[in-house]
């Protein structure tokens, strides 16, 4: 059974607690792993790109000459793709890109994920993180003595917690996430994950 020292914001070890198999002690599977980033990122597009048609150019209406008769090559349009200024041909259209991943790969791909950076030494859990008010100062000053300041930092609360994601909101390559909110891509694509002891719990109840 995989385990892992828990901190306190001092960075000093007040205890040793033994994760479970199921979500921690997996092998990393990367065809899964990059299918789920994939597959978030498709989900992401806005798809709102666009290119006009020769329907959809101004102008264009007057056949720019006569058919027959000028030497020149026929045209019925200023505004045809073989003009400049004209349409594009099978440019992009506005579409949807997100699609529909399996939910249990889903699941094993954020349980292999959380797996990897346990086995790289980039989960980091602490007793408690609770600020009585906004403080990004306080923020750094945690990040720093946890020796993760410098790094991009994934910060997962058990809940919302209002002055958590306003300390750390200005502070460049952190991201505060709820247990329940956590994804692949975002586990992977931070340098460290932060988690708190009770956040850690509702993982187990969640994804175990």
């Amino acid at each position: 059974m995989p385990e892992i020292e828990v901190r306190d914001i001092n960075n000093r070890v007040v205890e040793k607690i033994t994760l479970p198999e199921s979500v921690f002690g997996l092998e990393v599977n990367r065809p899964l792993l990059h299918q789920a980033v994939v597959n978030y990122l498709a989900n992401q597009r806005q798809g709102t790109h666009a290119t006009k048609t020769r329907g959809m150019v101004r102008g264009g209406g007057r056949k720019p000459w006569r058919q027959k008769h000028t030497g020149r090559a026929r045209h019925g349009s200023i505004r045809s793709p073989l003009w400049r200024g004209g349409g594009v041909v099978f440019g992009p259209q506005p579409r949807d890109y997100s699609y529909e991943m399996p939910k249990k790969q889903k699941r094993l791909a954020l349980k292999t994920a959380l797996s990897a950076k346990l086995k790289d030494g980039e989960l980091i859990v602490i007793d408690r993180l609770d600020f009585e008010r906004p403080r990004t100062k306080e923020m750094v000053s945690l990040l720093s003595s946890l020796g993760v300041n410098g790094h991009s930092v994934l910060i997962v609360t058990p809940d919302k917690q209002e002055n958590v994601y306003l300390s750390a909101r200005n502070i460049p390559g952190v991201k505060v996430m709820r247990a329940t909110d956590l994804n692949t891509y975002e586990v992977l694509v931070h340098d460290r994950v932060l988690i708190t002891k009770e956040a850690l719990q509702k993982i187990q109840e969640v994804w175990g």
